[in-house]
């Protein structure tokens, strides 16, 4: 029986300064691309590129967010869990935000999140990072988990008022119920 490797605070630390790090680096990054696009077909026509990818970005957000939204409602109303639909919203908000946001990079990503044929990986990765994290946090408060074991529900106190199960699995326990009323 092995338990599984708690996150070290290191290891989230370093997650925390990879991330500061990007976010410093992007406007680099995207400066160094406007630049570049600059020289190559013109300052006007950047621009103009700049502010058609930022009301593209709007004009997908609102289309694109109204068909998440008309999903969930549908999803709702069918009483069905509308974790997809949910899902779908998170991805095409974070993507038009990227959109408008003036920059490349930042639109070739966005539209990559938005696009309903490139959704799908997208939706896959949110839901693999949450489950992840959500793992991590249940870890913290439930202790480790260990595996072979067959609840798979970590160390837990014995409930008194629970029925408790025999190692072997074969013992049979007579008895009599007596009610009391």
């Amino acid at each position: 029986m092995t338990a599984t490797p708690r996150p070290s605070r290191t290891r989230r630390i370093r997650l925390t300064r990879l991330a500061v790090a990007a976010l410093l680096l992007l406007p680099v990054i995207e400066i160094v691309v406007i630049v570049a696009v600059g020289q190559w077909i013109g300052g006007w026509a950047t621009f103009l590129l700049l502010v058609a990818t930022s009301l593209l970005g709007v004009w997908l957000i609102r289309r694109e967010g109204g068909r998440a939204w008309r999903e969930l409602q549908q999803a709702v109303r069918s009483g069905r869990m509308p974790a997809r639909e949910i899902a779908d919203g998170i991805v095409v908000l974070a993507g038009g935000s990227l959109l408008v946001i003036p920059g490349f990079v930042t639109d070739v990503v966005g539209l990559l999140l938005v696009l309903p044929f490139t959704r799908p990986v997208a939706r896959s990765l949110l839901a693999a990072v949450i489950s992840r994290r959500l793992l991590a946090q249940t870890e913290r408060f439930t202790g480790p988990r260990v595996t072979g074991q067959p609840s798979g529900s970590g160390w837990e106190e014995p409930d008194p008022h629970r029925a408790q199960r025999s190692a072997s699995g074969d013992e049979v326990v007579e008895g009599e119920i007596i009610d009391e009323d």
